[in-house]
């Protein structure tokens, strides 16, 4: 009975564990890695065909996204998640199989012109849909057994719709040993979903860092705030355009806007228009909503014993074909538009921004964190100008940042979320950068007096003797040249030196003295380096 990590250890991505217990090997989530890179994971150790079944902790892709390749190498048991995990699953797996073929097709024709070979996508859409034809959809709270001596049951995590820890309950030559993977915690007091719920025991618990090391600032007020952009926006005859990530926040948005209609909130535009231009949106909405009762908090079941759909509201247009998200920028009348990405990467996003960038009644509302070396983050920071399609397309629209509501607990909710699971004889904290990892443990030490190991990727456990047996070493990846691999920090450098680079192209136009100052200011910083 042993359990080893694969994935997702001192880093927040690729979630990834294998167990061997009862005769039986499988895993507890198998996600893409996403973002930076720092260490080297260990492959799995036996064959896709060798493993009996999965446990998904819930859909996003850092979670599941390597389910499909899983099936492509042979897998062919069955993947046990919530019901609505799975339905998340089935448009999420496809969506992002969509983007490995597209992004192979576009990286071969480049090739094509250098005259090498094609590159292979990590996946194929058939190695989504078969994936996705070996989920088994379960309920919260009802204990399944999968196996003599395999136990399982999902309680609801509060991080995403159908968002699940998983309990599992291992039962070999009379040894009987219970483990709580935790998922993804998540945040109190989110729109739509309940909050975390507490697992009461267990003899292990391995627990997500993503915020181990910070406190989440106040939640803003979001009503409040969003009414506030929309009718400034309005009243200057704009529109509002919100890049939203497609599942969770989409319809977090949808349930804030629907409030302020209801109340009234922006006056003089009663029946503005909103928007949802996204496919992947659009389909994840639907599920939100054939999943209410079994994933929505109170409040939000409240409107629906009343007959209302919390997130539907009259002048909410779901766009569908392209035709249709390209009329929606011919009409000049103020309205919302919500569509992917959320940092502006791909997608439908940026069309509309390019229609709507250079124009300053409008304003481009964001509402969700926007990573190093995006376009989001380039126009949060005040880029003046952009490249949309080939396009240099001027900065005019105002742009603004909404902090949002994050779906993840922070220290203080992983806390007491760990102190709630009583007889644990070890934590083992991942899925956390390496420093919030590390001082998430200690804050497990010093505040719980609890044994934690903070695991690399191949440690190895006993589950039943309790004791570390393969205590790995971490082993960075080689630094690469470009962005992929460098350090946030550094990464962050590189960024700031092309805004000073692009800074520099557009002064052509200024004075001789404000030329003469920016080269003074310049030059000084470089002493001020050493440079």
């Amino acid at each position: 009975m042993k359990m080893t990590f694969i994935g997702a250890t001192h880093e927040v991505t690729g979630s990834c564990t294998y167990i061997e217990a009862c005769g039986k090997k499988f895993l507890v989530d198998f996600g893409m890695q996403q973002g930076e890179d720092i260490y080297e994971n260990v492959q799995v150790p036996v064959a896709p065909g060798h493993i009996d079944f999965v446990l998904l902790t819930h859909a996003h892709i850092d979670h599941s996204g390597m389910l499909p390749l899983l099936y492509a190498g042979g897998f062919g048991g069955e993947i046990h998640a919530t019901t609505a995990t799975a339905n998340l699953c089935s448009v999420m797996l496809r969506d992002s199989a969509h983007i490995q073929e597209f992004e192979a097709e576009w990286r071969s024709r480049k090739a094509h012109r250098r005259g090498e070979p094609d590159y292979e996508p990590l996946y194929t859409m058939e190695d989504a849909l078969g994936a996705i034809s070996l989920f088994v959809p379960h309920e919260y709270e009802k204990e399944y057994e999968l196996a003599p001596g395999i136990k399982v049951f999902f309680r609801d995590a509060g991080h995403l719709l159908g968002s699940s820890s998983i309990v599992l309950t291992l039962t070999e030559d009379g040894e009987t040993r219970r483990i709580v993977f935790s998922g993804d915690i998540g945040n109190t007091a989110q729109p739509l979903i309940r909050d975390p719920q507490y697992i009461d025991e267990a003899d292990y618990a391995v627990i997500e860092s993503t915020y181990g090391n910070r406190e989440h600032e106040r939640p803003t007020d979001y009503v409040t705030a969003l009414a506030e952009v929309l009718q400034t926006t309005f009243d200057r005859k704009g529109t509002v355009i919100i890049p939203s990530f497609a599942v969770g926040r989409t319809q977090e948005m949808l349930y804030f806007i629907r409030q302020i209609k209801e109340d009234g909130l922006v006056k003089g535009h009663d029946g503005f228009k909103v928007y949802v231009d996204s496919p992947l949106a659009n389909e994840a909405t639907d599920i939100f909503i054939n999943n209410r009762e079994s994933c929505y908090d109170e409040e939000a079941l409240s409107y629906v014993r009343k007959g209302i759909n919390p997130i539907e509201f009259e002048g909410l247009i779901r766009t569908v074909t392209s035709d249709d998200s390209r009329a929606i920028n011919f009409n000049n009348m103020p309205k919302v538009i919500i569509s992917a990405s959320g940092m502006c990467e791909a997608g439908r996003i940026k069309h509309h921004l390019k229609h709507h960038l250079w124009e300053k009644q409008n304003t481009v509302l964001f509402v969700g964190y926007q990573a190093t070396n995006t376009l989001g983050r380039a126009l949060v920071e005040g880029a003046k100008k952009v490249k949309l399609f080939g396009e240099t397309v001027r900065v005019a629209a105002e742009i603004k940042q909404l902090p949002g509501v994050s779906g993840h607990a922070d220290v203080n909710g992983l806390l007491k979320w760990a102190e709630a699971v009583k007889g644990v004889k070890k934590f083992f904290v991942n899925h956390g950068e390496a420093s919030s990892a590390e001082a998430f443990a200690q804050r497990l030490r010093d505040d719980l007096g609890a044994d934690v190991y903070a695991p690399y990727s191949g440690a190895e456990f006993d589950l039943i003797t309790g004791e570390v047996t393969i205590d790995a070493e971490p082993v960075p990846i080689p630094k690469k040249e470009g962005y992929a691999n460098l350090s946030a920090a550094y990464a962050a450098l590189k960024a700031a030196t092309d805004r000073l680079s692009q800074l520099v192209d557009d002064s052509s136009g200024r004075t001789n003295a404000d030329m003469r100052k920016l080269a003074e200011d310049i030059n000084k910083l470089c002493e001020d380096w050493q440079l």
